[in-house]
């Protein structure tokens, strides 16, 4: 199978897509199926498997020991520590499939090392999930979860830092960014 043009691919790295996009690169015993489509300037690390229905966007960071299974979509600048899982089957059992789950992890959500994302969960964009958590419920965008089950602890920039919000329910970052909080929305604003 010729290698996708201005690629990395790991020589212990098993990779049978050719929908992989320039500047990505995948480490050593990543396993990647056929039909999965990985974006531009990805990172997949070691001992990661990515099944067919895959779409992966880009500028993600997949850290090692991560399996994306099918009915898995990552969106642009999406963080997956070490270890996270993610599951796509709601009541497994063997020799009884029940049909995929769709998960979707938006634009610029991060995953703490080691969380687990049940099937058909959508986190928000720019979310952050801290580690170890168990995520059993949608996550809005800029929500700040964590624990088991994971719970909203409060909001998050979209550089990863924790918002505070005032009586005006206004707060600035130190990253320059504003944000206006309204209806149990985050909303940036400058």
């Amino acid at each position: 199978m010729p290698k996708p043009e201005n690629v990395f691919i790991h020589p212990q790295a098993l990779v049978e897509s050719e929908k992989i996009g320039p500047k990505t690169r995948i480490w050593a015993f990543a396993h990647v199926l056929k039909g999965a489509r990985i974006g531009s300037n990805v990172n997949i690390g070691d001992h990661c498997f990515i099944e067919n229905d895959v779409v992966i966007g880009n500028n993600v960071v997949i850290k090692n020991g991560i399996s994306i299974w099918d009915g898995i979509s990552i969106e642009d600048g999406a963080f997956l520590g070490p270890n996270v899982v993610l599951t796509n089957e709601l009541l497994p059992r063997a020799g009884f499939p029940k049909g995929l789950e769709r998960t979707v992890i938006r634009r610029g959500a991060t995953i703490g090392a080691n969380a687990t994302i049940m099937t058909g969960i959508t986190l928000g964009e720019h979310c952050t999930v801290g580690a170890g958590s168990v995520v059993t419920k949608n996550v809005i965008p800029h929500a700040l979860m964590y624990g088991n089950p994971a719970r909203q602890k409060g909001w998050v920039c979209i550089c990863g830092l924790k918002l505070s919000f005032d009586e005006r329910n206004a707060a600035v970052c130190s990253c320059r960014r504003e944000f206006v909080l309204k209806n149990g929305k985050v909303k940036l604003i400058k």
